[in-house]
């Protein structure tokens, strides 16, 4: 078994753990699982596990990329709140 895991300080920690989480559920192989968890209010820590180097790094990819999409899609909401736009 292989794992990995990444901490994420961030304002929005709440946020873009509610907006991952719905994939710790979902089973889509039977050679990872992930999960993350919210603590402390600004932390957001990722867990990953893999039966092969390869899923991992699958996995890895796929969280952190969850990840990357939420908080742009963050700065993205706030721009268009101070622009006046609204959402």
């Amino acid at each position: 078994m292989h794992d990995g895991s990444f901490t994420f300080r961030t304002g929005h920690a709440f946020i873009i753990g509610a907006s991952i989480s719905p994939e710790s559920d979902s089973d889509l192989t039977e050679r990872t699982s992930g999960s993350c968890n919210v603590c402390a209010g600004d932390c957001l820590e990722i867990h990953i596990k893999a039966l092969d180097l390869t899923a991992l790094r699958a996995a890895l990819n796929t969280w952190l990329r969850l990840v990357q999409i939420a908080d742009e899609m963050i700065m993205v909401v706030e721009q268009e709140e101070k622009a006046g736009w609204g959402v």
